[in-house]
């Protein structure tokens, strides 16, 4: 089967400017050599930072603190590396491409697809992250591309992915003819 137009949206809907591919964009996207990884890097950077803030921030509390014994100090210690924990997790999105295929870790998930099993890479306005239309009619949320901090990045990273849909994309073969069947 054919990769639909990447240019249009779910039922026909239009491109806005801005989004992958849309009409006015500066040309088509380069292909990215392989392999490949995409990950939300400013919010990366702020989850982690954040992370290492609370835990310094949190231990030095404990510690400052002469009236906690040492079980409650033991309490904000756990207390601080479970929401750096949270934040770290938070931060572990990424989408990573190579010539067999594409991997997406999300917050908790991890999974694996053939680049035949991509059908279409949308990113419109609005979304938080990108969607993976799949062969098997599902979407799959790929949340190592995410305009929040980054729309250009991300715009940009969903260009380049598209393209590398495209490029490893495999057409049905056409139906035999009539006349070759004997």
């Amino acid at each position: 089967m054919p990769t639909p137009p990447a240019s249009s949206g779910p039922a026909g809907a239009p491109d806005v400017p801005g989004t992958p591919d849309a009409p006015g964009a500066a040309g088509p996207p380069e292909v990215p050599a392989l392999p490949v990884t995409f990950r939300p890097g400013r919010t990366r950077a702020v989850l982690l930072t954040a992370a290492v803030a609370i835990v310094v921030v949190i231990t030095v509390v404990a510690f400052l603190l002469e009236q906690l014994g040492p079980g409650e100090r033991l309490s904000f210690l756990l207390t601080a590396l479970l929401l750096a924990g949270i934040l770290v997790l938070l931060s572990r999105p990424r989408i990573t491409a190579d010539d067999s295929g594409v991997t997406v870790v999300n917050i908790t998930s991890r999974r694996r697809l053939e680049w035949a099993q991509i059908i279409q890479v949308n990113l419109r306005p609005g979304d938080a992250w990108v969607f993976l239309d799949l062969s098997d009619g599902t979407s799959l949320p790929a949340l190592g591309i995410q305009p929040g901090i980054a729309r250009a990045r991300a715009v940009a990273d969903a260009r380049a992915l598209r393209a590398l849909v495209r490029a490893h994309s495999v057409d049905d073969p056409e139906p035999p003819s009539a006349e070759h069947q004997g």
